[in-house]
């Protein structure tokens, strides 16, 4: 019998995860509706809450002071605000049909029910771990919380070799090869693809890796990691590819993350083809009115393919909560969907895309045309102008905007923005190249590089069969 519940008219809501959607829709719950409305109580496996996983890289790398700069709220500071959070405590099950889920604390082992009248999943993602020989020797880390940021930090510490091979070539992989250049280290990337970076198409992914192979670091494309070879202590020595090995003291994997779901799976939650959650608009997991999902745990609507997408990001996760939160207190939000922008950087280098890759256009059935320029991020003439190249699709006919990649320094990444409103918004090539954006030499030529695209896509559409 559940113990758990005291005889109360309060409702209870129950967070499974403690990081940014969970304590989100928590905090945001709270603010809605006080403690003698809404009991809350948030689980969290880990010893950290509310922090930045996409600060790690820049933690470990140094640019970062310290761990605690990365937490935006401590567990002190969402238990003053009245949530009942417990740490270092698993949820092993949920029961739909009765309405609570089983929890088992880390410390003690012992395990008990709790039952709820809302149930949030934000239970995140996890790094994939290849399923090799060695994968799971010392010296080898996957990078996705706080936790794994410090065991890294501490391998880092304790190893006296500095040689990092880096498994992956995404944002993650590419973030991780910066802070291993900033700590000294000799780092080569093992890239499965032709390129690094497949959020990227393939011409625009070479840019990024001609510049960081200029940077020092050695990149392997088309690199089949076969295993993880270890030396007499048990530790990694070196990575085994189908062509060769090499070295390495520390080995960190980004190949990247899946939705953790195993527990919804488990419940008979509804998952799409990626393997995340599926939810309404009010983020509402379907066919379930009392359980809600957000964060890397949940698919999500792509506004201009129009299919689910999984994007793991700490935007669309604070988001997420936001919206969970205020349905659960009482107020009306949604969440409408994405477009897929993200940005990032590896040394001085700046990546950025929002949209849809060729590759994409084409799964959804879309005919387009291509373009791509190079131009700067200001005024020629002016000191400090960077050259960046811009890449743009748009659907043939019509001339909708469909994606952008920018590849640049200093002043390309966040030019992505322009693109983002503009997909949101459905512009065509040819209102993009008519805003009226902001001009001075410090800033941009006269016509910004993403109008210099979409002046050339609106070219390429008029001249398309």
């Amino acid at each position: 019998m559940d113990m758990s519940r005291t005889r109360s008219t309060r409702q209870r809501l129950v967070v499974i995860g403690g990081d940014a959607a969970g304590m989100s829709a928590a905090s945001q719950a709270r603010r809605l509706r006080g403690p003698e409305e809404l009991e809350i109580v948030a689980f969290e496996r880990g010893h950290f809450t509310s922090y930045s996983a996409c600060g790690i890289p820049y933690w470990v790398g140094g640019d970062v002071a310290g761990r605690d700069e990365l937490i935006a709220r401590t567990p002190e500071e969402h238990r003053a605000r009245g949530i009942d959070l417990r740490l270092r405590t698993e949820v092993t099950a949920i029961d739909p049909a009765g309405r609570r889920v089983r929890a088992r604390d880390l410390g003690s082992g012992t395990e008990s029910w709790t039952s709820y009248d809302h149930l949030v999943i934000a239970t995140g993602a996890r790094p994939v771990r290849p399923d090799l020989p060695g994968a799971d020797a010392p010296g080898v880390h996957g990078v996705q919380t706080l936790d794994d940021g410090q065991a890294l930090l501490d391998t880092l510490t304790r190893t006296r070799g500095r040689r990092a091979v880096v498994v992956g070539a995404g944002y993650i992989g590419v973030e991780m090869a910066e802070a291993l250049i900033h700590r000294g280290y000799e780092v080569t990337v093992l890239n499965r693809g032709g390129a690094p970076m497949s959020t990227l198409d393939p011409d625009m992914g070479r840019l990024v890796r001609d510049a960081m192979s200029g940077m020092g670091i050695t990149m392997v494309d088309d690199a089949e990691v076969t295993k993880v070879l270890t030396g007499d202590d048990g530790r990694v020595r070196a990575v085994a590819t189908q062509d060769a090995e090499y070295p390495a003291d520390v080995v960190v994997l980004g190949i990247g993350v899946r939705p953790d779901t195993a527990l919804a799976r488990a419940a008979g939650l509804p998952l799409g083809d990626n393997g995340g959650l599926l939810t309404d608009l009010a983020m509402r997991v379907r066919g379930h009115e009392d359980i809600w999902a957000g964060g890397d745990c949940v698919e999500v609507l792509d506004l201009v393919s129009g299919r689910e997408r999984h994007i793991p990001l700490g935007t669309h996760a604070n988001k997420h909560g936001q919206v969970i939160g205020t349905n659960i207190g009482g107020g009306y939000a949604t969440f409408p969907g994405v477009v897929g922008t993200a940005v990032s950087k590896v040394c001085d280098l700046e990546i950025a895309r929002t949209g849809l890759r060729e590759k994409d256009a084409r799964r959804a059935g879309l005919q387009y045309v291509a373009v791509t320029i190079e131009s700067t991020s200001r005024a020629g003439y002016y000191p400090g102008a960077s050259p960046m190249t811009v890449k743009m699709l748009a659907e043939r006919r019509t001339g909708r905007l469909l994606g952008v990649q920018i590849v640049g320094r200093e002043g390309a990444g966040k030019r992505v923005d322009i693109a983002a409103v503009a997909l949101t918004a459905g512009l065509t090539v040819e209102q993009v190249a008519h805003l009226d954006l902001g001009y001075a030499p410090p800033f941009s030529p006269v016509w910004d590089p993403v109008q210099v695209a979409a002046r050339k896509a609106v070219a390429a559409v008029r001249e398309a069969p």
